[in-house]
């Protein structure tokens, strides 16, 4: 595994597991694959209603607590000033444990500053490690960033953000980059909007280094500075997954899979 190294000098896993929609029973079996691979983060929200279930396998895992880094995210319901900290002590509940590695604010809200100074707050008071933001991007990222520098409060330390293949957010990239931030992809293999796995031009990179297609469409973005969180039910598909680190692509590989990229999200959020 390879780490990005946070402020404080902890380090952030480059490939996490996704928790998009793994829920109930069958979640907390694959949630718990999911550690016995060898995945050390686990990404989940209080949008995807299993924190719970998170918090069961962490601990079913029985690996030491400070071993397993764990990210939630605060979206709509606790957008505001003291509905975050609602949202921060009810996500604490969820998952029990004492402090939360990474607190995201889900998406950019109007109430976004607001949570901001409650997320600091967390921070300083120890039951948020690490705080961040996920989706900011352009106008309201360039804004966001500029008012934290007037109001004397510290940036985000990692910004979430929709990026595969056809879509690399060059710009957000860049501007993150400036300022020190590091990105995390969320739906590095597209969530189904695309057949990235049969994409003839990632089949035929990964053919020449015996290397899959998910395989390379997850090298391609940690090349480019990016973490990933991808997700799988499948134990043999999540070990391919964190198998990327023992080989390189080459410039001419990176430049062929540049050419998917269509500049514009597959989502229809921005």
């Amino acid at each position: 595994m390879e780490y990005v190294r946070l402020e404080n000098g902890d380090r952030l896993p480059k490939v996490g597991f996704g928790t998009w929609d793994v829920r109930g029973r069958a979640g907390v079996r694959v949630l718990t694959d999911a550690l016995a691979v060898g995945y050390r983060l686990l990404d989940t929200a209080h949008m995807y209603a299993n924190e719970r279930e998170v918090g069961e396998a962490l601990r079913a895992s029985g690996l030491a607590r400070d071993e397993v880094f764990v990210t939630t995210k605060l979206d709509r319901p606790f957008a505001g000033r003291r509905e975050a900290r609602k949202g921060i002590e009810h996500s604490l509940s969820e998952l029990k444990v004492d402090q939360l590695d990474l607190m995201l604010i889900h998406e950019p809200y109007a109430q976004a500053r607001d949570m901001w100074r409650t997320l600091v707050e967390a921070r300083e008071q120890g039951l948020a490690r690490h705080i961040g933001v996920s989706n900011f991007q352009g106008r309201f990222l360039t804004d966001f960033l500029a008012w934290c520098d007037a109001e004397g409060l510290p940036q985000p330390e990692l910004d979430q953000i929709e990026c595969h293949a056809y879509w690399t957010q060059g710009k957000t990239r860049a501007e993150l980059a400036r300022r020190g931030i590091p990105v995390q992809a969320w739906a590095p293999f597209t969530e189904g909007r695309r057949r990235i796995f049969a994409e003839p031009t990632l089949v035929e990179v990964g053919a020449s280094c015996g290397k899959t297609a998910a395989q390379v469409a997850l090298r391609y973005l940690l090349q480019l500075g990016v973490g990933v969180v991808p997700k799988s039910a499948h134990r043999q598909r999540m070990e391919e997954n964190l198998d990327v680190f023992g080989f390189e692509l080459s410039a001419d590989d990176m430049a062929r899979i540049a050419t998917l990229d269509g500049g514009h999200s597959l989502f229809g959020w921005y």
